[in-house]
């Protein structure tokens, strides 16, 4: 298979490329800039292509001779940190998606497996997981990268009635994993951790994935998936006490005992936003981050594992291989070393 990846140096981009390459594929990636896929990909070999996502035009004909674009790139920047950045979330998220869809078509792309995300998705009645027949929830409309994701849907729903280009849709849940060289804001949770600097338990949750778990449903999407449908790919929810304790179990280092009420956690990513605006330093947490995770927003994978075979490492691997994974490439101290390795997946 000749594929095209697209958010090829994000989280999920850089692992879904190692899985097409180990697998025999060849790989053209998207990047932004070509030396920084020097430093990700090293010796891999893949094709890069330089460009983005605002400037599609000036690098769709790479697209010519792939059999498969997997469409990752996105821009989340007003989830994790603060300011009204939704010109540019339409821009790429929404506008950029549907153009690269019309390019992809034009140049003989055979199958389009699209990004999403499960944030898309609320929960049912009583507070049981959602799964891709649940309407959007409340958090929604207010995160304008849920907002922006959710009118990308309906964009690609309509492109689907007026084209003939398959497109399957995967809809991860919060990711960790090796390769996060962004940070994500996840990853840099789970930095701050280890260095000591989180001074307490949020009251909230989410569906935690390994990137890795959600490359393979993309991947095995190319031939079992079906054009149209959303599979949500969520891993398991889990607490940030149970966030916490797994990283005390694989890191060695004590988690924070202090619960933070909502109401406080509120206040305080106010306070980080407001800080952050003046120094133009990255927020620990924002407000939408706050409200986001205090839904609580549990999902049902079922459908993934039922046709695509989609199968989750436990939390405790997923978090061990982050923590490694951050150490050996210079974002924790060389002599920091998790402590306990998980079973093989």
């Amino acid at each position: 298979m000749k594929a095209f990846v697209t958010g090829s140096t994000g989280l999920l981009g850089n692992n879904l490329v190692r899985l097409l390459v180990e697998q025999g594929h060849e790989v053209k990636v998207l990047v932004r800039s070509k030396d920084k896929a020097a430093r990700i990909f090293g010796n891999l070999n893949v094709t890069p292509v330089q460009g983005d996502m605002e400037n599609i035009g000036k690098w769709a004909g790479e697209l010519s001779g792939c059999e498969v674009l997997f469409h990752a790139a996105a821009f989340f920047r007003e989830y994790f940190q603060p300011g009204d950045h939704w010109k540019t979330l339409e821009t790429i998220n929404v506008k950029g998606t549907i153009q690269l869809l019309e390019e992809a078509e034009k140049y003989g792309i055979h199958k389009v497996i699209y990004t999403s995300s499960s944030g898309v998705i609320g929960m049912k009645p009583g507070g049981l997981p959602g799964d891709e027949t649940t309407a959007p929830g409340p958090e929604a409309s207010t995160n304008l990268y849920f907002k922006s994701k959710v009118l990308a849907e309906a964009e690609v729903a309509k492109f689907l009635t007026q084209h003939k280009l398959p497109v399957i849709i995967i809809l991860p849940g919060a990711m960790v994993g090796p390769g996060d060289s962004g940070p994500t804001g996840i990853g840099q949770m789970i930095i701050d951790f280890t260095q000591k600097k989180l001074p307490g338990l949020l009251d909230g949750g989410f569906s935690l994935v390994d990137a890795r778990d959600v490359a393979q449903a993309m991947l095995t999407a190319v031939e079992q998936g079906q054009s149209g449908e959303r599979y949500l790919v969520g891993g398991n929810y889990a607490d940030f006490e149970t966030i916490a304790k797994t990283l005390e179990k694989v890191s060695g280092v004590p988690a924070p005992t202090l619960k933070i009420p909502y109401a406080v956690s509120l206040a305080m990513a106010f306070g980080v936003e407001t800080f952050s605006k003046i120094t133009k330093r990255p927020a620990l947490i924002t407000l939408d981050a706050a409200r986001t995770i205090h839904v609580k927003g549990k999902i049902d994978s079922g459908k993934a594992k039922r046709e695509l075979g989609a199968s989750f490492r436990p939390l405790e691997e997923s978090l061990f291989d982050s923590v490694e994974w951050y150490r050996k490439n210079g974002y924790l101290s060389p002599k920091f070393k998790a402590t306990q390795k998980a079973e093989a997946h």
